[in-house]
């Protein structure tokens, strides 16, 4: 069937309200492209087209994400649907404006307080006993941002019930407790705990026979829980295991799309629809922009070794190549960061150039969003108006007569 663009729902905010002029100048690192994809968000319904946003060197990855699970869900959208690049001035009004239209009996300033930290990332703490667990950080305004924007928040760096680590990562529960007692056992051994020879494997530390003699019973059960944590987090560099990978894959309903925190990074994960329940990652690395091939990438393993490429029907892409290709999203994202450590003058131009250009669209787009607003207010207005009248007729109409009304015979 024909492919299109969604069309404007009730619940889809499009971004309305004017800017101060002091936030038109978004710098480059807040602007980001475009990148125009094909996707299902239903069973039944035929595939539709939707511009998600691509991310940049040093890009928020986090709140990117957010973003995009509100667009691919049809709750937020960008327009002109032509514009091929957007600032986070605009998107940070959009997702406001969504939040305060769909929560609006609920306090929400702690999810805006935070929205503008997204910028840099976000402090978030996984338990390793469950795929949804995390503990606030702060105000927990991290936590309260998915919360509200109805977007679960999961991860896979869980610890497997069997292991000899879940008895130490049970009782610690979450990463920063964990590095804790690592600093703490680190301080009792004076320093021998962690060491700079990778050689030494995770065995490396005091020896029962040498610290036995110093260390009080309490402080060697600390020291031997912080050798069991540090091999447990040496061993899941990626911050993803195999039985959090398979936990995903069982507690995921088809056709859920949800951020996973992974490689301290947010992406959008996707489980495909049918008999396959895949497990997929958005694609949003700016190097894969002019790739239309190159739309998801298959979660399959925990470091990335057996990860492939799909097109948005999630069948094995084939790209055009280049400079990154045979590269996974994170690697090739990795090398265009050290190819852009330093820009010319002329480079420089360019993109002052650019964010000049950017400017000049979201102010032609604010004019027309404001215009439009305006036009609604008006029509809600009359509405309320005659509603009003209707309501003071019928009033009149059912209203008793007093009893001074009323003659006695």
């Amino acid at each position: 069937m024909a492919e299109q663009a969604p069309a404007p729902t009730s619940m889809e905010y499009t971004g309305t309200q004017q800017a101060p002029n002091g936030e038109m100048h978004a710098s480059l690192e807040e602007v980001w492209y475009l990148k125009e994809i094909s996707f299902k968000p239903t069973t039944d319904g035929p595939p539709r087209r939707y511009k998600v946003i691509t991310q940049n060197y040093n890009g928020p990855c986090s709140f990117i994400a957010i973003c995009n699970i509100l667009i691919l869900r049809e709750l937020i959208r960008i327009l002109p649907y032509e514009r091929t690049s957007v600032s986070y001035d605009y998107l940070s009004r959009l997702v406001a404006e969504y939040l305060l239209s769909a929560c609006p009996d609920v306090d929400i300033s702690a999810a805006l307080s935070v929205m503008p930290a997204t910028r840099k990332g976000m402090d978030l703490n996984p338990l390793f006993t469950g795929s949804t667990l995390f503990r606030p950080a702060g105000s927990g305004g991290e936590l309260k941002l998915f919360e509200q924007a109805g977007i679960k928040l999961v991860h896979g760096w869980l610890v497997d019930p069997s292991s000899a680590e879940h008895g130490v990562l049970s009782r610690t529960e979450d990463y920063d407790s964990s590095v804790n007692l690592l600093v703490e056992a680190d301080h009792v051994t004076k320093g021998q705990l962690v060491v700079a020879d990778d050689s030494a494997g995770p065995s490396a530390g005091p020896s029962r026979k040498d610290s036995a003699y110093t260390l009080t019973p309490e402080e060697q059960r600390k020291v031997e829980d912080a050798l069991i944590i540090r091999q447990f987090i040496e061993n899941s560099p990626s911050q993803l295991t195999y039985y959090g990978l398979f936990t995903l894959a069982s507690e995921l309903q088809s056709g859920a799309l949800v951020a996973l925190f992974r490689n301290s990074h947010l992406s959008v994960l996707y489980k495909s629809r049918g008999e396959d329940g895949a497990l997929y990652t958005l694609v949003t690395d700016q190097v894969f922009l002019h790739e239309t091939s190159v739309v998801w990438e298959r979660l399959e393993d925990i470091d990335g070794g057996w990860s492939t490429f799909v097109d948005s029907d999630f069948v094995r892409s084939s790209p055009a190549g280049g400079d990154y290709a045979g590269h996974t999203a994170e690697s090739a994202l990795a090398a265009l960061e050290q190819q852009t450590g330093a820009l010319t003058l002329a480079e420089s131009a360019d993109e002052a150039l650019a964010r000049q250009l950017q400017a000049e669209e979201d102010e032609r787009s604010r004019e027309l969003y404001a215009r439009q607003a305006q036009e609604q207010e008006k029509e809600r207005a009359e509405r309320a108006r005659a509603h009003a009248a209707g309501q003071r007729a019928i009033d009149a109409a059912v209203r008793p007569k007093k009893k001074s009304d009323c003659i006695i015979m």
